[in-house]
């Protein structure tokens, strides 16, 4: 190499890293920008929230005695209590589950395990990613024709866990597929080279592999059915009422119905009321999202891969 080429070369090379400099400058102070403002906006967001939470714990505490959890609704505030709402909503989501948990699960092994990929199979399936994005007051449409009306079961606790189960479903069938889709094909493999059969494979392999998922799944649908009050108004549950139901058939109200109609009264007493309801619902809530964690943390400890 002539020593025109290497001088020539040299300055090529080093003229680089001054050439680049202030590009690289300037990604870099972008990127410190983005996540300044990333920052930013999390924290603010999580502020708003703390301000939000302190506020209702400041307002409300001072009810949440024994009798606010023995005591029944009331038109006065003293002695209102939410024992109908919370006995309400248990027995509502306790019937939700049993009708949404087994038909979800069973409906997404199906759809994993045992249906050919066909266009009945992306038919399915696209029904049921859209039917999980329907508003909830659509369901409670439906649940008025369709369980209130048409099967004649009244404004009762049934009506409502159906109508519930049907709006959670397609919830707990999309993430159940995905716990499903999650676990391993070796696995499978494996159980069919010892001469498993499918269902075997399933019972026994797949869905004790899928469980955290399929549990995360389930307790996120059920903590959007608990929170719910737009299809339970319009399928009759009520806003005051004195008693805790006693059978499926019987009448009821829910905790978000409860806490609505408090919020409606003018009295500002009422209004704390409501914000002692309020804690109530988010610490079972958050119980909810707690067992979930738990379970999640169990099964991934005895199942990993």
């Amino acid at each position: 190499m002539s020593s025109e080429s290497r001088n020539l070369e040299a300055r090529t090379f080093s003229g680089l890293p001054g050439a680049a400099s202030p590009t690289l400058a300037r990604r870099n102070t972008n990127e410190r920008l983005i996540a300044i403002l990333l920052a930013v906006l999390t924290w603010g967001g999580v502020a708003i929230l703390m301000v939000l939470l302190g506020h209702i714990v400041h307002e409300g505490y001072k009810y949440i005695t024994p009798h606010f959890f023995t005591n029944f609704a009331s038109r006065k505030a003293e002695i209102a209590g939410f024992k109908a709402a919370i006995i309400g909503s248990l027995y509502m989501i306790g019937l939700t589950i049993l009708l949404a948990i087994p038909i979800g699960v069973a409906a997404a092994v199906f759809l994993e395990e045992y249906l050919r990929k066909s266009r009945l199979a992306r038919f399915i399936e696209l029904n049921i990613n859209n039917l999980a994005g329907v508003p909830s007051i659509v369901y409670g449409i439906l649940g008025l024709m369709l369980f209130v009306r048409f099967f004649n079961f009244q404004e009762s606790v049934l009506s409502a866990a159906c109508t519930m189960a049907l709006l959670i479903l397609p919830v707990i069938i999309i993430s159940a597929r995905e716990a499903i889709r999650a676990v391993p094909a070796g696995i499978r493999h494996a159980a069919f080279a010892v001469g498993a059969t499918r269902w075997q494979v399933v019972s026994h392999h797949v869905l004790p592999a899928a469980t955290p998922g399929i549990v995360t799944g389930v307790i996120l649908a059920v903590s959007r059915a608990i929170g719910e009050s737009a299809p339970l108004l319009l399928i009759g549950a009520a806003a005051f009422i004195r008693f805790a139901p006693k059978s499926p058939m019987d009448r009821y109200t829910v905790m978000p119905v409860q806490i609505f109609s408090w919020l409606t009264k003018p009295q500002e007493a009422f209004h704390q009321v409501a914000a002692a309801g309020i804690i109530v619902l988010l610490v079972l809530l958050l119980a909810l999202n707690a067992v979930a964690v738990i379970i999640r943390m169990k099964a991934e400890a005895k199942y990993k891969w």
